[in-house]
């Protein structure tokens, strides 16, 4: 099948978004269709291998990189995806075009629209005649859209689809011990905390962890160069917390490998990349998938959306901003190796079901026939 894939997101990009668009695109790649994905801007100037490194890719699809107004970017993409057997984008605008060129179009959904024009867009996109199916990452994004805006979607074209995993990068991971002198980190007990530093990811509970155990070893993996410059600058004095900065996806299983425990801190409001909106309630952090993919205890806040995906039996929950309740689990789990693993077995037992080929096998199940 010849699938257009359309993203606003820059490429190559640190952010979220840009390496959760790589993963599903990479996935349809993987299941045999002859994809091609459109994105603003100017072709970087790094090689095919660098961007498989970068989004820990196995291979590297068409990819056509779009110059000049982003305003009119959204309608110039869809105009060069004409004669394709599908559209599949995260853009709203993108989606509605598609629609009126008569293509049949997927639309996946991370947040509720926002803007000026986006609760317009998203309307007009559920009411326009045409066949079009909508992704959703949590079923609290779906009820939260439902109650906004209606069903106007039959069910079997609005699915579910949480982030997911590539099972084999998690195969064969060492232990933490190992995992920790391969990266030249030092030999003790170890919490970690992977992914960026925007505000709601819980780097100052992290901070008042690392303070209140000083016998433990703690290391975000990740973050933009200014956010990691600044927390490091607030964690100066604590000898036991590394902040490293960007990492490469291919090797971020390597760094959740050499942790005892991850943390998932979040707080009650979690900003999101672009500045907009608080994702709380409907958020499915990639992490989240990596980690019980990892096999490691996972120490999580509390809220409800994670028990869409984690339970007491695969991980252990904190009410957010808790200091006193999180230094409790913390130390109960860094005393209890017994019940780590079994948190850590289940966490990967768990992960079987999340993967990226699997989620893309969902989207297309049904919708097309050949």
């Amino acid at each position: 099948m010849k699938i257009i894939c359309i993203s606003a997101s820059t490429v190559p990009s640190e952010t979220a978004n840009s390496i959760q668009m790589m993963k599903a695109v990479h996935a349809l790649a993987q299941l045999g269709h002859e994809v091609r994905l459109i994105v603003p801007g100017q072709p970087p100037g790094v090689s095919s291998q660098q961007l498989m490194e970068r989004y820990g890719l196995k291979s590297l699809f068409n990819i056509e990189w779009l110059p000049g107004s982003r305003r009119l970017f959204t309608w110039r993409a869809v105009r060069q995806a004409r004669g394709a057997q599908a559209l599949y984008t995260w853009v709203p605008q993108s989606a509605l075009f598609g629609l009126l060129f008569r293509l049949p179009v997927i639309l996946e959904m991370h947040d509720l629209p926002y803007g000026r024009g986006g609760p317009l867009w998203h309307q007009l996109f559920l009411r326009l005649p045409g066949r079009k199916r909508l992704m959703v990452i949590t079923r609290a994004l779906q009820d939260a859209l439902d109650r906004a805006y209606g069903k106007h979607l039959s069910p079997r074209d609005v699915i579910l689809s949480p982030n997911g995993i590539d099972p084999e990068r998690f195969e064969n991971l060492p232990t933490p011990a190992v995992a920790r002198r391969q990266l030249n980190l030092p030999e003790a007990p170890t919490a970690a905390c992977t992914g960026h530093l925007y505000a709601g990811r819980g780097a100052d509970l992290f901070l008042e962890l690392a303070s209140a155990v000083p016998e433990a070893r703690f290391i975000w993996a990740g973050g933009n160069p200014e956010d990691v410059v600044a927390w490091k600058e607030r964690a100066s004095g604590r000898g036991n917390v590394t902040f490293t900065g960007f990492v490469p996806n291919d090797r971020l299983p390597l760094y959740q490998a050499a942790a005892d425990i991850l943390l998932m801190p979040y707080g009650r409001v979690i900003g999101i990349s672009s500045g907009e909106g608080n994702s709380a309630a409907i958020s499915s952090p990639m992490k989240m998938f990596e980690y019980l993919a990892a096999g490691r205890a996972i120490l999580s806040s509390d809220l409800p959306v994670f028990h869409e995906v984690l339970n007491e039996r695969n991980a252990v929950f904190c009410p957010p901003g808790d200091v006193p309740a999180w230094i409790a689990a913390l130390r109960s789990l860094l005393n209890n190796p017994a019940g780590r693993e079994a948190l850590a077995l289940q966490a990967k037992i768990d992960s079987r079901q999340y993967s990226w080929t699997a989620r893309a096998k969902r989207a297309l199940d049904g919708f097309l026939v050949v």
